[in-house]
């Protein structure tokens, strides 16, 4: 440490060397160790014995003087404590270059702090404090959200699991488009209705079993269907419903001429179609055509009315000729949709399918190539009226017979009989005129005029436009009832 003096200038508070402050010349070294006495060595304390004090320098680093002034020290303020109260330190104790840092005496230094200046309260931010509302309510938002994403996140592992997260098919939810809302008065929703209301008809035979189709027209259980149908049946029939039941079924009456037949089936909450209006039908109205074609049971196609009055001669060989003033339709109708309805826009039953036209050869089966036809309901209602009543039904007729076509221009049809006291013969038509319209419908083929008359229920007048040599006339004609 370079040497054993105190006075080489070795700090001990701070470990290093300081500069020593220099003695006067001629001045002796100064004592070794701490003084014995508090103050006895400090030139402003004076000693017990009130003896002078001795001289120093003003500083260590002041120039070299053998007396000098006195240092300065602070004296006790006025009221405070006296020298005998105070430190046996003085103030600046711990600049004191003579001190013995071994010396077990404590120093302190009181603060002095000016009066106003005291530094403002300090918060400790890691003190515990009472939580406020914005706590309280973050507290369950927060653990909402974690309960929804380890939600997600299970819910998301156990779908790739399962392999649902493989790929994302389709496009985003739009907005239902107006002809997929199905509303009542859609086709889906007419089908919707008109659907309980169709059955499957089965009628043994001995050939086998007829299947064809009906609608329930009583809420008692009486069923429409199609002669051909139940014909030759051995009078056991059964009803197969829309929801799958079946019950069984016994023949009330049928025509085979108007091709009409009534079963009637027992049971409970049956709920009858709607009827329209046949001869308020215009050629474009939309229809849809229900029944069971092919066995395949609640099928529904959908046309529109392709013609009106369209004159039918139909019937196997051998078997009795159906003559009716057809509605036309391109609805799509096969085998086993016969007797089943053909409903309007409204859901209200406007025909009963009964037949198709094809290119098929003899002996093939047919099917649908968009050539349709059904009976008109406002005939097969009075033909079901009559059966219901009577267990027959009453066929419409004029009194006269045609013969073949005329070959002349113009058409018409040449009357070859007239009935004495028949309906022609009341309104003044005789053999050989040639009755060119009734009601408007102009007659070309002999089946026209019995088809057409058979359309109108006894007691119907008509207007019959014929031509008696060059001479154009009009006959009101008040149709009848046949004797049978």
């Amino acid at each position: 440490m370079g040497g054993t003096d105190v006075t080489d200038g070795w700090d001990w508070r701070r470990g290093g060397e300081t500069p020593a402050p220099a003695r006067p010349p001629g001045a002796g070294a100064p004592p070794v160790g701490p003084p014995t006495m508090p103050g006895a060595d400090h030139p402003s304390l004076a000693s017990p014995g009130g003896g002078p004090a001795p001289s120093w320098p003003a500083s260590p680093s002041g120039p070299a003087s053998p007396v000098g002034p006195a240092p300065s020290w602070p004296t006790p303020a006025a009221g405070g404590p006296t020298s005998a109260d105070a430190s046996p330190w003085w103030s600046d104790a711990l600049a004191d270059p003579w001190r013995d840092p071994a010396a077990p005496t404590a120093v302190v230094v009181p603060g002095v702090v000016a009066p106003g200046t005291e530094p403002e309260p300090v918060t400790d931010p890691d003190a515990p404090g009472r939580p406020t509302l914005r706590h309280l309510l973050l507290i369950p938002v927060i653990t909402a959200l974690l309960a929804g994403t380890l939600g997600g996140a299970l819910g998301y592992a156990f779908a790739v699991r399962g392999g649902a997260g493989a790929a994302v098919l389709g496009a985003p939810p739009a907005e239902v488009p107006a002809l997929a809302q199905r509303k009542p008065e859609s086709l889906a929703g007419v089908a919707e209705r008109v659907l309980p209301s169709v059955v499957t008809v089965r009628v043994s035979s001995l050939g086998g079993t007829s299947e064809g189709s009906g609608f329930i027209a009583t809420a008692d259980g009486h069923v429409i269907t199609n002669d051909h149908v139940v014909a030759g049946g051995t009078g056991k029939a059964s009803v197969v419903f829309n929801d799958g039941s079946s019950a069984p079924a016994t023949i009330v009456g049928q025509d085979a001429e108007s091709d009409i037949a009534v079963i009637k089936v027992s049971r409970p909450g049956l709920r009858p179609v709607e009827f329209g209006d046949s001869d308020a039908l215009a050629v474009g109205d939309p229809v849809l055509a229900m029944g069971s074609p092919l066995s395949l049971a609640n099928t529904v196609t959908a046309g529109i009315v392709s013609a009106l009055d369209r004159t039918m001669q139909a019937g196997e060989p051998g078997g009795p000729v159906r003559y009716y003033a057809a509605i036309q339709t391109d609805a799509a109708v096969n085998h086993g949709n016969s007797g089943g309805p053909l409903v309007d826009g409204a859901g209200r039953v406007v025909g009963v399918n009964s037949t198709i036209k094809s290119l098929v050869a003899e002996g093939q089966e047919a099917g649908n190539i968009g050539l349709a036809f059904a009976i008109p309901i406002n005939q097969a209602k009075r033909v079901t009226q009559d059966i219901i009543g009577t267990g027959k039904a009453r066929r419409t007729v004029i009194g006269a017979r045609v013969d073949g076509p005329t070959g002349v221009a113009g058409g018409g049809l040449r009357l070859a009989a007239v009935e004495p006291a028949g309906p022609a013969d009341g309104a003044g038509l005789k053999v050989g005129d040639v009755i060119l319209k009734i009601n408007g419908r102009p007659m070309t083929e002999p089946t026209d005029l019995t088809a057409l008359v058979r359309k109108y229920a006894p007691g119907s007048v008509v207007t019959v436009e014929y031509r008696r040599g060059s001479a154009r006339q009009n006959a009101s004609v008040t149709l009848a009832a046949d004797a049978k």
